[in-house]
């Protein structure tokens, strides 16, 4: 007699509550196990290799800084509370492009947002990239994002040319930007950073957790002023007065 077969004589030999009882155990575990196996555990904090980059723009105390891909659900689901935050805070959100090689037109849409950068103004590109991840679910290929992009433009009374980047600038430029995602050691998107210039505390801070993504802006805001406020002041520098010739 097989194991498999007597443990199946034994479940069948017991009580009918105790057998409903065992079942419901038994699929809870299994449930869980995956769960697991589907979802992973939460994803640890990037080792950063490359700091050049976590800076805020000169000029500003604190900012978001994200590296991101527009074929990413959740990155299309970071998108609001980044943008919701950075009003609210009134700090700047720095984009970067990680476009991921299994996604079939990030790369594409990446270039496609540059272009309306320099075609039109950077207030029309943020909005683009704002459309493509809340439009992300419908778009198919790279065929469905030319259509996207052909509306996109025609609603901003904007004539797309045959090829966006004949060149090939903003495609370097993209480039340059997952080599920069590398250097500093992203594994994943989205990647996003509080960073924060001539701060008491830590320089930049990954938010692993986005539901505390506020408290980690408030605290880089504190840290930023308290460290402004103790910086001594400079004393002017008092000519040295000339002997008057007599």
């Amino acid at each position: 007699m097989s194991r498999s077969f007597a443990l199946a004589h034994r479940i069948c030999a017991l009580s009918k509550p105790t057998r409903l009882l065992l079942s419901v155990t038994l699929a809870a575990f299994l449930g869980s196990v995956a769960a697991h196996a589907q979802f992973g555990a939460p994803a640890p904090g990037t080792q950063v290799r490359d700091t050049s980059a976590l800076k805020p723009p000169a000029g500003t105390r604190v900012a978001i800084v994200e590296f991101a891909d527009y074929e990413c659900p959740d990155c299309a689901r970071a998108n609001p509370l980044l943008k919701e935050a950075a009003a609210k805070y009134k700090i700047p959100l720095v984009r970067h492009d990680f476009p991921l090689a299994m996604h079939a037109w990030s790369f594409k849409a990446a270039v496609n947002a540059r272009w309306f950068d320099a075609a039109k103004s950077k207030a029309v590109g943020d909005e683009y990239r704002d459309q493509v991840f809340a439009n992300q679910a419908s778009i198919f290929g790279l065929d469905g994002l030319r259509q996207f992009t052909d509306k996109f433009a025609q609603s901003h009374g904007i004539a797309l040319p045959f090829a966006m980047d004949p060149q090939g600038k903003l495609t370097a430029d993209v480039k340059a930007d997952y080599a920069l995602g590398q250097r500093i050691g992203i594994e994943h998107t989205p990647t996003i950073w509080v960073v924060t210039a001539n701060s008491k505390g830590a320089p930049f801070v990954e938010v692993v957790d986005r539901s505390k993504l506020y408290q980690l802006i408030d605290q880089a805001i504190a840290d930023t002023a308290s460290a402004s406020k103790a910086a001594p002041a400079k004393r002017p520098v008092k000519a040295a007065k000339m002997p008057v010739a007599k």
